[in-house]
């Protein structure tokens, strides 16, 4: 369902140049059960004629009448959908174990600041039970993504150590090689602040930093990464903007939007007291990388003159591999006592790879079951928001920088050298 005009055969044509190895038998039988339906998002008589054809399509197929509707669009069309589905009675109002069920999908961003935010739930709340809202952001559903809690929890290496006793820092890194992409009046509305931090990095964030949740699922997760963001403060930072953003295409003159943001952040409760988050975004990097550094702190100098010895460092590094990687001392071969740090790695994508469900499939078939765990309830949106309001009332300074570096020159003067630190992406 969409405003253009085309026809199932020709999106599945569109298709084929990004799949590779295609399986015609698998092609065809998509294209067979693959209807679109041109629609208006303001018009609701044409919900009255795609409800008509979904249920013309669950007589001839005998379907259960169980129903998905995935809003790809911007978020300021999701109240004026929603309001369709439900007076139109093509999504009904219903209870989790009432059958058919009908379940409503709403891809981030989540409005573009909290005030929208909460238009936009309360608008949703009208009309649908809590139960029926799946807030989805892709990057939660990645395989890799989902594993970071469980190899923490499940894993006496770690476990014990993840406090502010062993961690010194944690950096949290979002790059992008890639700019805007055309897509100016969307990013111009948005920024870096709203755009990723907003979500996926404060999302890492709590999964890196959340207390042992019951099981691995539903709202328990959900319970303890809102657990995290209701405690996270903001310390400093820093904005950037890459030169010859104000000249792309419907980017507004002497636009102040951020396309970089490095920021120090805290987790005001007994665990992280005094462990400082550095998280960091930013359009235009050198490379394309999403990674989190976490830092352990320096054991006493006893039985090497080699002082003082390295800090161990656990990388997770999410894109564009999937790779655990725990740096640890040894001794350099030789007669002198030189100590060097050494890489343990475990490449997910590499042995995985073949075999792991990409991040849209994933949400279809959790959404399916009924899986909350992908969707990001509305409290922790709230949380998100909250931060990222705050970090935009400081005015923090907004520099120039220049494609293909590492962010503003003043990222070192402003940021590392003030905070005793160095990134590691």
């Amino acid at each position: 369902m969409a405003l253009g005009d085309s026809t199932s055969q020709d999106i599945i044509a569109s298709s084929r140049g990004f799949i590779q190895d295609a399986d015609e038998q698998a092609l065809n039988e998509l294209q067979s059960n693959f209807f679109y339906q041109r629609a208006d998002f303001a018009n609701e008589a044409d919900f009255e004629h795609i409800k008509k054809r979904i249920a013309d399509l669950e007589k001839e197929h005998g379907l259960s009448g169980n129903r998905i509707f995935y809003l790809a669009v911007a978020a300021s069309l999701y109240c004026a959908i929603t309001q369709h589905l439900a007076t139109s009675g093509l999504a009904q109002k219903k209870s989790e174990n009432q059958k058919p069920w009908h379940r409503i999908v709403y891809e981030k961003p989540f409005g573009h600041d909290g005030a929208s935010s909460n238009q936009i739930n309360e608008c949703i709340k009208n009309y649908f039970d809590e139960s029926q809202i799946y807030r989805i952001d892709h990057f939660l559903t990645k395989e890799f993504v989902s594993n970071i809690a469980l190899v923490r929890f499940t894993n006496c290496v770690f476990e014990p150590l993840w406090n502010n006793r062993y961690i010194d820092q944690v950096q949290i890194v979002v790059n992008e090689k890639i700019g805007i992409e055309k897509r100016g009046r969307y990013y111009d509305h948005y920024g870096a602040l709203a755009d990723v931090l907003q979500n996926h990095v404060l999302e890492l964030l709590a999964l890196i930093a959340m207390e042992s949740p019951v099981q691995l699922s539903g709202n328990y997760i959900r319970d303890k990464r809102v657990e995290v963001l209701e405690h996270v403060q903001v310390v400093d930072g820093i904005l950037g903007q890459f030169d010859g953003y104000q000249q792309e295409q419907d980017v507004k003159p002497n636009s102040k939007t951020e396309t970089f943001a490095a920021i120090v952040l805290r987790v005001d409760n007994p665990r992280w007291s005094g462990v400082p988050f550095y998280v960091k975004t930013g359009k235009c990097m050198p490379k394309k990388e999403t990674a989190i550094y976490i830092k352990f702190k320096t054991v006493d100098c006893l039985l090497t003159r080699s002082c003082p010895v390295p800090s161990n460092w656990l990388k997770i590094e999410v894109s564009p591999e999937a790779i655990f990687s725990l740096t640890l001392n040894a001794k350099k071969p030789g007669f002198n006592e030189e100590v060097i740090p050494i890489d343990m790695e475990f490449c997910h994508s590499c042995i995985f790879g073949p075999i792991t469900p990409e991040a849209y499939e994933v949400i279809l078939q959790e959404v399916e079951r009924g899986e909350k765990s992908v969707s990001v309830r509305f409290d922790e949106i709230e949380c998100a928001w909250r931060i990222v309001d705050k970090i935009k009332a400081m005015q923090l300074p907004l520099y120039i920088y220049e494609r293909n570096t590492s962010g503003p020159k003043e990222l070192v003067t402003e940021f590392e050298d003030k905070h005793g630190m160095r990134w590691k992406a």
